[in-house]
């Protein structure tokens, strides 16, 4: 027998703003689960306040706390559990997805391409409305003309699984005509074709810049201009993770106590989910102060406690390093041009993270910054795969981009977007930011 769909996810609305909403999700466990489940919240724009999950060895159940990242985020709550639905072993429905099968297969890949007049901030204009059209953005490739025009090839999937109607895609090309207004020229919506497969190449960086981007430690420079401002400023490089074997018979407790930020849960469970760790019970407390702690019961594979001394240490060091940084951001020097690099591991199911190109795009235009080119590549070290997002920035009056303090406020800009509002430490690099920059 199975669970009825209808029961299978649960969510609660908030009442008011400053309450959450609660999804509760009660299904067969399948491996990765709760990794799934925290990716598609993230891409809805919503942040995991707390959560509790416990599973059985055969069903799961799992309840979050969640609030938008922004206040002025309209949430699709129908499509939010469409999509959590989609993910559920259990879920026989039909709905407006896949009807055909219930498997895992890869939704089919779509090009988005479309010329446009060059305008500031239009680039992340286009990329809200194809959030908003719950359309995620796999690879992007922008590239201006001398006469002022841009093409834009974005290669997306749709979580409804409707790029294969007309009517689909000509709503996709009716929004991006009203965003852009005056702008837009024309569109064309297509699946992409292997012609398409050399723009998917993996990048060249110089060794100097990867090594620099992919270090395991922010510069000594950004460390040191945040403790600068405050003691309690020297919990941003700590992350504290204790393995005790002695509280649970059958569990290994994994308890972690470390920095707030908006993808936190999201990147516990990708952790796990990569390196084949059973969460089979969690406890993720409410953040206090930008500080938040989890208590995870957790077992390999096999049924096991992990005992294995070198295992324990590869799976602390691997969450300190990714709950304290888990994205990187720089900016080089590509020739006479000044590049914006951003990179975030890659899951081992090959997907990168969400909206990622959603907030850098966005702490651009807040400066203000235009984007003279961008694009979407991977780029492979010895034991991962990266997600690297390029932006080629436009030198202007109000951002010399020779200067070091105005290349200190964009990488602060774009770090805190990409953090998020629950991380204590970003709201002083605000401040600091208002102090040194006069903005």
């Amino acid at each position: 027998m199975g669970i009825r769909c209808d029961d299978v996810v649960l969510i609660e609305r908030a009442k008011t703003s400053d309450e959450p909403s609660v999804i509760t999700v009660n299904c067969p466990d399948k491996a990765g689960l709760g990794c799934d489940l925290s990716r598609i919240i993230l891409e809805f724009g919503l942040c995991i306040t707390r959560g509790d999950s416990s599973k059985d060895g055969r069903w799961c159940y799992l309840v979050l706390w969640v609030v938008p990242q922004h206040s002025s985020l309209k949430v699709d709550w129908e499509s939010l559990k469409c999509r959590l639905l989609s993910a559920c072993p259990s879920c026989l429905f039909s709905y407006y997805f896949n009807q055909h099968s219930n498997g895992p297969s890869p939704s089919p890949l779509y090009l988005l391409k479309f010329w446009c007049l060059d305008q500031k901030g239009s680039l992340h204009d286009v990329t809200r409305v194809l959030c908003e059209l719950d359309l995620s953005i796999q690879r992007v490739k922008v590239m201006p003309t001398p006469d002022g025009r841009v093409l834009d090839l974005f290669f997306i999937t749709d979580g409804l699984e409707l790029l294969d109607t007309k009517q689909r895609r000509e709503d996709v090309c009716e929004h991006l005509t009203a965003v852009l207004g005056k702008n837009f020229i024309n569109c064309e919506l297509q699946l992409a074709g292997p012609e398409y497969e050399r723009l998917w190449g993996f990048s060249d960086l110089p060794p100097a810049v990867a090594e620099e981007l992919f270090s395991s430690e922010p510069s000594d420079k950004y460390t040191s201009m945040l403790q600068a401002l405050s003691p309690s400023m020297k919990t941003v490089n700590k992350a504290t993770i204790t393995v005790d074997n002695l509280m649970s018979p059958v569990h290994t407790l994994l308890q972690i106590r470390c920095v707030d930020h908006k993808g936190l849960i999201y990147d516990v469970m990708r952790i796990s989910k990569d390196c084949n760790i059973q969460i089979v019970y969690g406890r993720f407390s409410s953040s206090v102060e930008g500080i938040r702690n989890m208590d995870l019961f957790v077992q390999q594979t096999d049924g096991k406690k992990i005992v294995d001394p070198e295992r324990q240490i590869a799976l602390c060091s691997r969450l300190k390093e990714e709950t304290l940084h888990p994205l990187r951001v720089i900016i080089a020097n590509r020739g006479p041009d000044t590049e914006l690099l951003v990179a975030n591991p890659v899951e081992l199911s090959g997907k990168g993270r969400p909206r990622v190109f959603y907030d850098v795009t966005f702490a651009l235009k807040t400066l203000g910054i235009c984007i003279f080119s961008a694009e979407i590549v991977r780029h492979s070290t010895s034991d991962r795969q990266w997600e690297v997002y390029k932006f080629l920035l436009e030198e202007s009056s109000e951002f010399p981009l020779a200067s070091s303090r105005a290349r200190s406020l964009i990488v602060n800009r774009v770090r805190r977007t990409l953090m998020g509002c629950f991380c204590l430490v970003l709201t002083y690099v605000l401040r600091l930011e208002t102090h040194w920059f006069g903005i």
